[in-house]
């Protein structure tokens, strides 16, 4: 008999944490599009407008995975996390965020160049971001010397959210085109 009922509560536990999961996959599986154009003259000059790829989790967080130029070509992939300097670099004031350091593959690396000219690696402290709403991200670069500098901030307003097909995202094979032209 308590053999039984340890094997059943068993089945039942994961059966449980089977549809939990089931339900936590189907949440992570939000992912959204969200344009945003530049609200200062900085920000114009050295992005223009930028389409971010926001994945939502459980509970609302969310997480950017990519950063495409609304107005030319050109895309950078975001590796969440980086090291605690950067956040320390930050400016006095300054809204905190999450953290991503700036891949530096492809158009990555011209990114990092434009918003921080000379660093040998860039990160992006990127404050909340949601429909409808203003958002700010502030670029930290690590130099040759190991220190980390704030470089610049940039400020957008929100211009709306592409309608895309299940599995479609902005197009991610196309030369870079950030920092005035």
């Amino acid at each position: 008999m308590f053999i039984d009922g340890v094997f059943m509560r068993r089945h039942i536990l994961l059966s449980v944490l089977l549809a939990a999961s089931a339900l936590a996959g189907s949440a992570v599986a939000d992912t959204r599009f969200l344009a945003f154009d530049a609200r200062d003259r900085t920000t114009q000059a050295l992005t223009r407008g930028v389409t971010l790829e926001v994945a939502r989790g459980l509970f609302g967080a969310t997480e950017v995975r990519n950063l495409f130029s609304s107005t030319s070509r050109g895309s950078a992939r975001f590796s969440q996390g980086g090291p605690d300097a950067v956040r320390r670099v930050l400016p006095a004031g300054s809204s905190d965020g999450g953290l991503y350091e700036i891949v530096q593959e492809g158009d990555g690396r011209g990114l990092a160049r434009a918003l921080c000219p000379g660093s040998d690696a860039a990160w992006m402290v990127i404050g909340r971001v949601r429909a409808g709403r203003p958002m700010s991200m502030q670029a930290v670069g690590r130099w040759s010397d190991g220190g980390y500098r704030h470089c610049v901030q940039l400020n957008y307003d929100y211009r709306g959210e592409w309608a895309t097909q299940q599995g479609a995202g902005p197009a991610r094979d196309t030369p870079a085109a950030y920092g005035p032209n």
